[in-house]
């Protein structure tokens, strides 16, 4: 069976490097899922989920992005991410809190210029990200999301 070869890197480290049998990317206007053999594919990525396979029907591993570029080229996947983080490393309360944070200064757009406002509604659409990745991470594995103060 053929694999892809999947690497994400940040400005901080490389997040993953692994081979893996697909992977699904928030990228602009939708979504796409890579699987072997794709057509090659160059993409704007935006804020959401990035979900992969390291196996046909093996169980799914997801990261929160807030942005960046993709490419796939002979069954390389190559995800150059503003951000990348690993659901199990979000914390579900600090996140809520700082897409309540973000959220707050978004609604202040009156007093913003249109550079503020977009960088605010970056950080808004990052946050709403982690949160949206963290709240599927912990239904999956079962774990209440009273437990965190929510």
């Amino acid at each position: 069976m053929n694999m892809i070869k999947f690497k994400i890197v940040t400005p901080e480290k490389i997040v993953i490097e692994e081979t893996v049998y697909q992977a699904t990317l928030p990228v602009l206007g939708g979504e796409v899922t890579i699987l072997p053999n794709h057509i090659p594919y160059i993409g704007a990525l935006q804020a959401g989920e990035i979900i992969f396979r390291k196996k046909q029907n093996g169980e799914e591993t997801s990261l929160a992005t807030s942005g960046g570029f993709v490419e796939f080229h002979n069954n390389t996947l190559s995800i150059l991410a503003d951000t990348a983080e690993r659901a199990e490393e979000i914390d579900l309360v600090r996140a809520e809190e700082a897409r309540t944070r973000a959220e707050a200064l978004k609604k202040e757009q009156l007093t913003m210029n249109d550079e503020e406002y977009a960088r605010t509604s970056a950080l808004f659409e990052k946050e709403l990200a982690r949160v949206r990745v963290a709240r599927k991470h912990h239904t999956r594995r079962g774990i209440s999301l009273e437990d965190n103060a929510l």
